[in-house]
């Protein structure tokens, strides 16, 4: 059985790392796209508490994420969850 590993994306808000395939930056057209395509399949999650996104999630499931934090803190959390889990502290 795969353990499943949580990462804090802000807020107490927390996704499963194991589904994560994608953090970027909402700054381009393409993923404003993304964000845009998913609101309309009923895929999109909000994260971000009425906050700027910083941060768009993209999951296994299409799903997409919106943080409020920066993409590379939340990638730091998720190398972090990673090394801990590896190391077993």
């Amino acid at each position: 059985m795969e353990n499943i590993q949580l990462i804090n994306i802000g807020f107490g808000n927390i996704v499963s790392a194991n589904r994560v395939i994608a953090i970027v930056s909402p700054e381009s057209a393409p993923i404003k796209r993304i964000i845009t395509d998913a609101r309309d399949r009923g895929q999109l999650i909000d994260a971000t508490y009425g906050r700027r996104t910083r941060a768009v999630i993209m999951t296994d499931s299409s799903h997409v994420v919106l943080s409020a934090i920066q993409p590379e803190t939340v990638a730091h959390r998720f190398v972090v969850s990673k090394d801990t889990h590896v190391n077993g502290n």
